[in-house]
């Protein structure tokens, strides 16, 4: 029963976080109470493939499945851009996370490992990143630096640009690392993960300034 509270809460509480990013990353309103009841069905959607089925993998995918259902159906973004928020805030915290295991593994000697998932070492990482995700979504907000090209409706017809296309297609390499994840986390080039991260996170943060800067240079002329 411990195991199911520490998880749910730590599982929660880094799922609340993406949101909390993604939502001061586009400029949309803040629904904690939904963002909280979202955060609870996913943990314990996690909690239920990880320890009855050992289904690790299937876990992740199915995270970024409801992640997106959510984004779409209970905070009514409409789908295309839901899809976009759910890949630019997952490539988000896995860069942070990624970054911090590998210092607290490597450089602060660490004995740490992702696939035990009851550890306090893990709870630990869960949240410093958590936190680490929501500070930065505080100071975003604060300075008023994201992207406001994401409609509030989701029945709003869109005409899609080149770069939003773009955006869209970047959700599959972000998703095939994410799922496979696990196969690289002892491995010798796990280095390499928030490197290739951040290269797909460098990608949706320029086409997403693009197209702000582009929609503001039109609504300008």
């Amino acid at each position: 029963m411990i195991d199911f509270i520490l998880f749910i809460i730590f599982s929660g509480l880094e799922t609340y976080a993406i949101f909390f990013l993604a939502f001061k990353i586009f400029k949309i309103d803040l629904y904690h109470k939904e963002m909280v009841f979202a955060s609870f069905i996913m943990g314990f959607f996690s909690y239920s493939l990880r320890t009855n089925y050992d289904l690790f993998q299937l876990d992740i995918f199915s995270q970024y499945a409801l992640m997106f259902c959510f984004m779409w159906l209970l905070f009514r973004i409409h789908p295309f851009y839901a899809s976009i928020l759910t890949g630019m805030a997952y490539q988000s915290y896995s860069v942070i996370q990624t970054s911090l295991y590998y210092l607290l593994k490597f450089i602060a000697k660490l004995p740490l490992t992702l696939m035990n998932y009851f550890s306090a070492k893990v709870f630990v990482l869960q949240l410093l990143s958590a936190l680490t995700v929501i500070c930065i979504g505080l100071y975003v907000g604060h300075k008023r630096i994201g992207f406001d090209f994401v409609p509030d409706k989701p029945d709003v017809k869109i005409k899609t640009t080149t770069n939003e296309k773009i955006l869209f297609i970047l959700n599959l390499p972000a998703l095939i690392v994410i799922t496979f994840l696990s196969y690289f986390v002892e491995s010798f080039f796990f280095f390499l993960i928030p490197i290739f991260y951040g290269i797909i996170l460098w990608g949706y943060l320029y086409l997403s300034y693009k197209k702000d800067r582009n929609n503001y240079e039109s609504f300008s002329v």
